[in-house]
């Protein structure tokens, strides 16, 4: 990530289709008043506070757990059908903190690993590596994670004599390979779980983004033996900046030490106490304010967004299909994700980062290496494009010098 930072700041002339970060578009400074505003409203009506102890609930740091858990845990039941006691829902410093977290909270001694579906989001592993956690990868397929080879990766671990605690993945439209796990995969998985004793690590920052009507069940929603520790972010349902994510942490958990059973929300509410004390309540204030005026749902907030973002991955998928058309012997081909903000792109040549920095430098176009995302090494020969940060002329605009980078590159035998 440090890299395509400092090449975008060394080429800041260049098109990005590297940025996964959300559309700026909507932004408007003084929506954050009203969110605000919106906010202390409810303090007021729904809990009956003063204005002595509205204060109070903005500029104090409040409880570890956050301050929104009752509003997250309600917009839950009624965007995602996940029916979570407000107490299992710890309200992070983003979604990062809410895995980092979970990671040391699950990280026992040298014997544990995590899984993960590869290709995985450079955030996992290095959240991993900050706990000491090894993350074991387990091959993605054109639907994402096979069961049959998580059951085989789970298995060869403990033959070497390793304890894998989790696996981590995102089901829906995941970063960066843009797959999503059918319905009866995720009902699979969730029996594997089970019978395998390992938890379920469901990210989901893009479920709200489907490129049709259609949104599958979260694996959470499915989980009734509470195998499912549910992490999401609310900076692509709201805004980036207010470094707001939670985790839906239902299991009950014996404490080693007193033998006393608590739930694993509390566990996380202890580690956070010793990190980051507790998320900023205006921050938080400000996102529930948001989804407040949307009537507590993050469906009805994103409506705009959700319609910007269909229309940016159509225009990417059309626009390779007319750049690099079937049959046309350029080597070129990509997937179709279901929504998100992904397409992960094959070129008949090594696309690594000394690629990209001739692509920023002669082309004026970035995009970001899968190979980045492959922690036991793979995709040297894809690359990673995202649509959601730009506009439509931006992305054809993009496709344009994207496509004259893959020809040069092809003709010279060179990334």
């Amino acid at each position: 990530m440090n890299f395509l930072n400092e090449v975008a700041g060394r080429f800041p002339g260049a098109v990005s289709l590297a940025a996964g970060r959300p559309a700026d578009h909507t932004h408007d400074v003084e929506a954050l008043h009203s969110h605000l505003r919106t906010y202390c409203a409810h303090l007021r009506d729904a809990r009956g506070y003063d204005e002595r102890e509205v204060a109070r609930e903005l500029f104090q740091y409040g409880r570890t757990k956050g301050v929104v858990h009752e509003l997250i845990a309600a917009g839950l039941r009624v965007d995602e059908n996940i029916d979570a006691d407000p107490e299992s829902v710890v309200v992070t410093v983003g979604c990062q903190e809410a895995l980092l977290l979970t990671l040391r909270a699950l990280r026992r001694d040298a014997a544990d690993v995590l899984l993960a579906a590869s290709p995985m989001y450079v955030g996992v592993i290095g959240a991993a590596a900050l706990v000491d956690l090894p993350v074991v990868p387990v091959p993605e397929g054109p639907d994402g994670l096979d069961p049959g080879d998580l059951r085989d990766a789970v298995r060869a671990a403990r033959d070497r004599g390793l304890r894998p605690r989790a696996c981590y993945l995102v089901p829906d439209f995941a970063n960066p390979s843009g797959t999503t796990l059918p319905v009866e995969v995720r009902k699979e998985l969730l029996a594997l779980a089970d019978d395998e004793d390992f938890l379920v690590l469901e990210d989901n920052p893009y479920g709200l983004f489907p490129l049709g009507e259609e949104r599958l069940p979260t694996v959470k929603s499915l989980d009734d033996r509470r195998r499912v520790v549910y992490l999401a972010s609310l900076a692509k349902s709201c805004f980036p900046g207010a470094r707001v994510g939670f985790a839906v942490a239902d299991q009950v958990v014996r404490d080693r030490r007193t033998g006393a059973r608590r739930l694993f929300a509390d566990e996380l509410a202890k580690l956070k106490s010793m990190a980051t004390v507790n998320t900023s309540p205006i921050a938080q204030a400000l996102v529930a304010g948001r989804l407040l005026e949307h009537g507590g749902s993050l469906l009805a907030g994103t409506a705009a967004d959700r319609a910007a973002y269909r229309r940016n991955l159509r225009l990417l998928l059309d626009g390779l299909a007319r750049r690099f058309p079937a049959g046309g012997g350029h080597g070129v081909s990509w997937n179709s994700p279901g929504g998100g903000f992904f397409v992960v792109v094959t070129v008949p040549f090594v696309a690594d980062d000394a690629a990209l920095e001739r692509s920023a430098r002669a082309h004026g176009v970035l995009w970001t290496p899968m190979s980045h995302f492959y922690p036991a090494g793979g995709g040297e020969r894809q690359l990673r494009l995202s649509c959601s940060a730009v506009g439509p002329d931006g992305i054809e605009d993009g496709l344009d010098r994207l496509a004259a980078f893959i020809t040069t590159s092809t003709e010279r035998g060179v990334g």
